[in-house]
């Protein structure tokens, strides 16, 4: 029978980046991918927020930006429609990456195969069954997997089980945990990509100009009387837009409804009118594709009602869905990947804390239940409604003032968490830096002592397997930062420091929390 250490039904970006994770600390994965080839169609159409941070800690945000140099901050954004203005926040905690979700998972499938990881596409998970190894503890051997493949079907065995697998997530459902939420089937919209008449758009700002309208900005939600109008080009400079319109209760019209199962272009430019009062004379792309041309019908808000049940876990969508407005979606799923993958290795190996493997859900759950959150307002701020015009009327007040815009960044960006600032917000400036950011790629947890502290170094040199001391100059030391800190793989800081009493106060719990001991490894 097959056997591995963990199975991933799912290699979609989350799958894929949790077996980059898993394998960087020294536990082989396997893939499961039902698509016997990476999807071409249009879907996501960048990064937003801490993710694209997280990716250039892992090496990976160059390869996706196709260029060098770190992430930027972006000078602009908004919510829910509403614009803001970032520039004058310092530092602006919101980054952005334009990159299509194809080539997202194309860097993370040729960085998985790099480090080792066996992606199986074709194969597609059919059942699982812990039997009697239901306790959190897991206690028993692992998960019985029926899988479906090009030549036949076959069973494995695997330790762990991670569902990756969308928000339709049969290992959710087969797992027996719940999903509750909400749905909101209130309002449709169509998106597809069309070319924009080239004298209606004004040069330098890209703005679309109409007769007898205030501009629309592209990249914006514009609300307007008849529906919410967006378009953006894609990729840029390619002169093809992705434009899209959003509607609420609006009655199904036969053939072409919103229950139809394809959409046309005349459906799209129709859509178009409805929303703008005018026609925009749209006309199909004649460049190489491919291109959109998709209906959505309301939209989910769920979350998961536990993350794990014994040995099965959840990543991504199969764990929480919702509105796709301000593009949280990859940067909430692709974070939980991270956040998973260097405890379920250490669990794997034998060597995590016990408890360990549960702040998965305990860090990452809140997380997500703040992007439900802030996706159903910017919803509800774009409905239509004189109620709802006051509503952003008074929210664009108070957006006038810089701390509100700071607050609401943060919020989009997804940084703010309880487990602990992350490191590289406060790292040293000297060589010290390198040397961490090194270690960090390789996904490895780290110890920096700026101060020379021989008790540090011999609290450190307990777990050489799990924890790699960096030594630099105290001149080095962050101001908001103690002259030694633990960081986590995932980049978080679990422990710095005091500025009063012994430099090593408290390290040895802190490793032994998140690390554990060296009774345990050996």
């Amino acid at each position: 029978m097959n056997a591995a250490e963990v199975v991933i039904a799912g290699g979609g970006p989350n799958g894929l980046l949790l077996a980059c994770e898993l394998r960087l600390a020294g536990v082989r994965p396997v893939v499961l991918e039902r698509l016997p080839a990476r999807g071409a169609a249009p879907r996501a159409n960048g990064l937003v927020g801490q993710v694209v941070r997280m990716l250039d800690l892992r090496g990976l945000y160059e390869r996706l930006a196709g260029r060098a140099g770190p992430p930027e901050a972006t000078p602009f954004f908004q919510f829910g429609g509403i614009p803001l203005d970032l520039r004058a926040l310092d530092p602006n905690p919101l980054a952005t990456l334009l990159v299509p979700q194809a080539r997202i998972e194309q860097v993370l499938e040729e960085r998985a195969r790099e480090l080792g990881v066996e992606i199986r596409r074709g194969h597609e998970l059919t059942a699982h069954d812990q039997g009697a190894d239901q306790g959190a503890a897991g206690g028993g051997a692992g998960v019985t997997l029926d899988v479906r493949a090009p030549d036949g079907p076959y069973r494995m065995r695997a330790r762990y089980l991670v569902g990756a697998d969308g928000g339709h997530s049969l290992v959710r459902k087969q797992a027996g945990i719940g999903f509750p939420g909400t749905t909101d089937d209130t309002f449709s919209s169509l998106t597809g990509h069309a070319v924009v008449p080239p004298g209606l758009l004004r040069a330098g700002t890209g703005e679309l100009a109409l007769p007898g309208a205030p501009p629309l900005r592209p990249y914006t939600q514009n609300r307007l009387p008849g529906g919410v109008f967006t378009f953006a080009e894609m990729p840029p400079g390619s002169g093809v837009h992705l434009v899209s319109v959003m509607e609420w209760h609006r009655p199904p019209s036969g053939a072409g409804d919103n229950t139809a199962p394809v959409v046309t272009f005349g459906e799209l430019t129709a859509g178009v009118r409805r929303v703008l009062g005018t026609d925009l004379a749209l006309t199909p792309p004649t460049t190489e594709g491919p291109h959109r041309l998709s209906r959505l019908t309301g939209v989910s808000s769920r979350q998961a009602e536990t993350y794990r049940a014994g040995r099965v876990l959840l990543l991504g969508d199969a764990a929480h869905v919702h509105s796709a407005v301000g593009g949280p979606g990859l940067n909430l799923g692709l974070q939980d990947a991270v956040n998973l993958g260097w405890k379920l290795a250490a669990e794997v190996r034998g060597v995590a804390p016990r408890g360990l493997l549960d702040t998965y859900e305990t860090e990452r759950a809140p997380v997500s239940r703040r992007v439900l959150m802030q996706t159903r307002a910017q919803m509800a701020l774009m409905r239509p409604g004189e109620d709802i015009t006051a509503a952003r009327e008074l929210l664009t007040e108070l957006f006038d003032d810089l701390g509100n815009r700071r607050r609401i960044a943060t919020l989009m960006a997804g940084p703010e968490t309880a487990y602990g600032p992350w490191f590289p917000d406060t790292r040293p400036s000297g060589a010290a830096w390198p040397a961490v950011a090194e270690r960090l790629r390789a996904g490895r947890a780290v110890l920096l002592d700026l101060g020379g502290h021989s008790a540090v170094a011999d609290i450190a040199a307990a777990l050489p397997d799990r924890v790699d001391l960096v030594t630099g100059r105290p001149e080095e030391r962050p101001s908001a930062a103690g002259s030694a800190v633990l960081i986590r793989p995932d980049g978080y800081v679990a422990w710095s420091a005091p500025a009063a009493g012994p430099p090593h106060e408290g390290l040895r719990e802190a490793l032994a929390v998140w690390f554990g001991t060296a009774t345990a490894a050996a």
